[in-house]
């Protein structure tokens, strides 16, 4: 059976409300969107925590809690040096102390608004969210070789929670797995879980799973996006996701013009696609779709995201789902099956 692409609110309606929010994920069901992105990091005493990344400054007010001021640090995160918080270093219970916040202020004055006013949420939170609204969730895995090398398996955690949450048998459709790495991916799967999976891949660069296995011979994201490539990803995954520009490149000056045939290919290869992020603001726009100089001003993301859904695209994830059901809307929508 086919259907329209599919809206995923990414990381909620984080437009409009800050992210991983339990507000943001309420308010992008209520907006239209078929699911949500959770993005799962794990604390220190293995709960899979829903933030974007392990290092929590600039999404918590983690930086106003003296209590927690002496664990402060640097830390290498996939071969970067990150300073900050990590939620490694806490325990579930305290994280449950801290708010959330806006993590782009100056471009969501609107959204840092309500700071403050929301907690952190675990995905058990997020998946009882997804079933109240009767929607689903692409439950996204991150750093998993950061994580197991600190002892926390990520995939273990994440199987516990689904399971426990009565998400294990929820359904293909309902239940999608991404990650950047697809060796977690394939520890999750071997769990019996049942879900579509997706692997995540960059514009650029090496996923650091492979980086961390192979050192300077590591398969690079652009090997993978090949035909053959594309070919043998099809053999363990369901589907791929592609940052926008994969699909809508830039020029050197930052203008966006044809689409590339990358989703012809992979449906050729019989991979679903998906692509990420639909966002309204300037900031985030090709040159050539943006309005005026202000960077947080809403730009022609009507006609960007219009041409992307014109691909063919299986799924797109994004930051005010509204505008993205609407552009559907204008398009008829592509299949997704």
């Amino acid at each position: 059976m086919q259907q329209r692409t599919r809206i995923i609110g990414h990381r909620g309606a984080s437009g409009y409300r800050p992210e991983h929010t339990a507000s943001a994920y309420e308010l992008a069901f209520a907006l239209g969107a078929d699911a949500v992105e959770p993005d799962v990091v794990l604390s220190r005493d293995g709960v899979p925590v829903v933030r974007h990344e392990n290092e929590i400054s600039g999404t918590t007010d983690v930086a106003s809690h003296p209590e927690f001021a002496g664990r402060r640090t640097t830390r290498e995160v996939d071969g970067a040096l990150h300073t900050g918080w990590f939620t490694e270093d806490f325990t579930w219970a305290e994280l449950q102390t801290l708010r959330a916040v806006e993590r782009l202020p100056g471009t969501r004055p609107s959204s840092a608004s309500f700071d403050g006013r929301f907690g952190l949420l675990r995905l058990a939170d997020v998946l009882r969210i997804a079933e109240k609204a009767g929607g689903g969730a692409v439950v996204e895995l991150k750093h998993a070789t950061h994580f197991a090398a600190a002892d926390l398996p990520l995939a273990d955690a994440v199987a516990r929670e689904i399971a426990e949450a009565g998400w294990g048998s929820a359904g293909r459709d309902a239940l999608v797995v991404e990650s950047f790495e697809q060796t977690v991916l394939g520890e999750l799967r071997a769990t019996g879980l049942e879900a579509r999976w997706i692997y995540l891949l960059e514009d650029s660069g090496a996923p650091f799973d492979l980086l961390a296995r192979d050192g300077r011979e590591a398969l690079r994201y652009a090997d993978q996006l090949t035909d053959e490539g594309l070919r043998v990803l099809a053999e363990s995954v369901d589907g791929i996701s592609l940052d926008k520009a994969t699909i809508l490149p830039r020029d050197a000056l930052g203008a966006a013009h044809d689409a590339s045939d990358v989703v012809d290919r992979a449906h050729a290869a019989g991979l679903e696609v998906f692509t990420w992020t639909l966002r309204a603001e300037n900031r985030f726009l090709p040159r050539n779709y943006r309005i005026g100089r202000d960077k947080a001003a809403f730009g022609r993301w009507e006609d960007e995201f219009r041409a992307i859904l014109a691909t063919g695209v299986d799924g797109v994830f994004a930051d005010q789902p509204d505008l993205a059901v609407a552009a559907r809307s204008s398009v008829g929508g592509a299949a997704y099956t």
